[in-house]
């Protein structure tokens, strides 16, 4: 076995270490920013459905901005993302560079596009349940719990899943500012030198992961259906 990962890996394999560290840097990028991702994208989500006209926290004027702002952060590319928000990301993490000074503008920059997904899917509840909860008494906050969350858990799970995937396509950037991973590795280690044994690792261990995530998340949504 080593020996086949000597002769089709013969970089990789002479300092493992390396591509080891890539490896766990770009899955603490994706837990850190992904878990963040998911709380404050699920609470942006129900905030633009609940405040749309007819929803059952009624606000145009909070439903406008919230919908300007999604629009505004989906438009920007994330390389770009990351200048944007150095000063930003000094003041809450202490740093520009590294791991650290790459999760705000990961978060920033995925959270639009999961609460558009999140609106998505809670848009497509039943509105009879809503209104047969509203006829029973239930308040919002149980609506948006009991009613639309429930029905939608299936949705925001696929939903959940495609974002994770893009933001494994996001982390591969972060070598901008010094946080390393496994897109880093792949081009500074491997394609700049010629070495795509470097480049088909780095490939072989993103599909591994997108797989894994792609696996749970279907699950989920599986077990969500009614």
């Amino acid at each position: 076995m080593m020996t086949l990962l000597e002769k089709w890996f013969p970089h990789v394999v002479d300092k493992p270490a390396k591509f080891l560290e890539s490896i766990q840097e770009t899955l603490v990028m994706t837990g850190w920013a992904g878990g963040l991702m998911l709380v404050f994208g699920l609470i942006l989500g129900v905030l633009l459905i609940v405040t749309k006209k007819g929803g059952i926290l009624e606000c145009p004027v909070a439903f406008q901005i919230l919908d300007k702002a999604v629009n505004l952060f989906r438009s920007i590319p994330f390389v770009i993302l990351i200048a944007f928000l150095m000063n930003i990301t000094k003041a809450i993490m202490g740093t520009r560079i590294g791991i650290k000074g790459v999760i705000v503008p990961l978060v920033v920059g995925s959270v639009p596009f999961f609460s558009r997904q999140v609106e998505s899917a809670l848009a497509g509840v039943n509105p009879g349940l809503i209104e047969a909860a509203k006829a029973m008494g239930v308040g919002p906050v149980g609506i948006i719990f009991r009613v639309y969350l429930r029905e939608g858990l299936a949705a925001i799970a696929r939903g959940a899943t495609i974002t994770l995937i893009s933001l494994i396509g996001l982390t591969a950037m972060a070598g901008y500012v010094g946080a390393g991973g496994l897109g880093d590795y792949a081009i500074t280690y491997g394609y700049n030198y010629n070495r795509m044994d470097i480049v088909w690792a780095s490939v072989i261990v993103i599909v591994i992961i997108v797989t894994v995530i792609q696996f749970i998340g279907t699950l989920i949504a599986k077990k969500a259906t009614h």
